[in-house]
């Protein structure tokens, strides 16, 4: 066994175990884990949608912000559009197909303004800015989910495009900074049927991905995949002994092949063909 102190042997010993040991404590946990977060998302959007609408302000009075225990809660709002504050959000992927959303600010009859995400609209490509319906002129009461602000893990600056200015999250702070607009944290999700709706959004868990048990299966497979990298080390280890084991004898076979080559091309004598 002292072959693997070998230099080889211990760094491909240290790879297999570090790989092992985080696919145990650390990525299959953290597949559970977003499993566990989609679950309970889905459980919020259920119990929300059995849930009657209520009016905004009663559910977030002015000076308040969107919570996470009432985000996907149904409320009814009425104010104006104002389009002038409005932004996309750039790069996103709709049945696979690349997207924009549409956040365009609503000033509600009490004064207060919000960003309204009236869904998306299919682009030719990530850069390209399509053409959409403009929101609607006037007063309108809009029945929408309320929706907690997302992030860009990126931390991207807002750019101009197509006479649009973009941003790279569904985040009502940074079309703020962008507009100017002193929108209120959190957003609306527009439902279909809604005034000024274009494509609604998909009310379902985005933490996992979308399909059901997909992070369940991810990890399993990250289990699956440690236990297998030492089943392969035991392998290799178990194979390089059996080898080392019968080397003598397969030396010895070898020369007897030789000499008996050896014997045989003597036998032979000059003249033979």
């Amino acid at each position: 066994m002292r072959f693997l102190l070998r230099p080889g042997w211990l760094a491909l010993i240290a790879v297999v175990i570090g790989f092992a040991v985080a696919a145990f404590t650390l990525l299959a946990p953290w597949q559970f884990g977003r499993e566990a977060q989609r679950e309970a998302q889905q459980r919020a959007i259920d119990a929300a949608s059995a849930t009657a609408p209520v009016p905004f302000a009663e559910l977030v009075p002015p000076g308040e912000t969107v919570t996470p225990a009432d985000e996907w809660r149904q409320v009814t709002v009425t104010g104006t559009y104002a389009p002038e504050g409005e932004g996309l959000v750039r790069l996103r992927v709709v049945e696979g197909q690349p997207a924009v959303e549409v956040l365009t600010p609503l000033r509600t009859d009490d004064g207060r303004i919000i960003a309204v995400n009236r869904g998306s609209v299919a682009a030719e490509s990530g850069a390209s800015v399509p053409q959409f319906a403009p929101a609607p002129t006037g007063p309108v009461t809009l029945t929408a989910r309320l929706r907690l602000d997302e992030t860009d893990p990126q931390h991207r600056d807002a750019i101009e495009s197509g006479g649009h200015r973009q941003i790279y999250a569904s985040d009502s702070r940074a079309l703020a900074a962008a507009t100017g607009v002193p929108l209120e944290p959190g957003f609306l999700q527009l439902a279909e049927g809604q005034p000024g709706v274009l494509r609604p959004l998909d009310v379902a868990p985005t933490a996992g991905g979308g399909a059901p048990f997909t992070n369940f299966s991810y990890a399993l497979q990250w289990l699956t995949f440690g236990v297998i990298a030492l089943f392969a080390l035991g392998y290799f280890v178990r194979l390089e002994l059996l080898q080392r084991r019968g080397g003598p004898d397969r030396r010895t076979e070898r020369a007897a092949l030789r000499r008996a080559l050896a014997g045989e091309d003597e036998s032979a004598g000059p003249g033979a063909h």
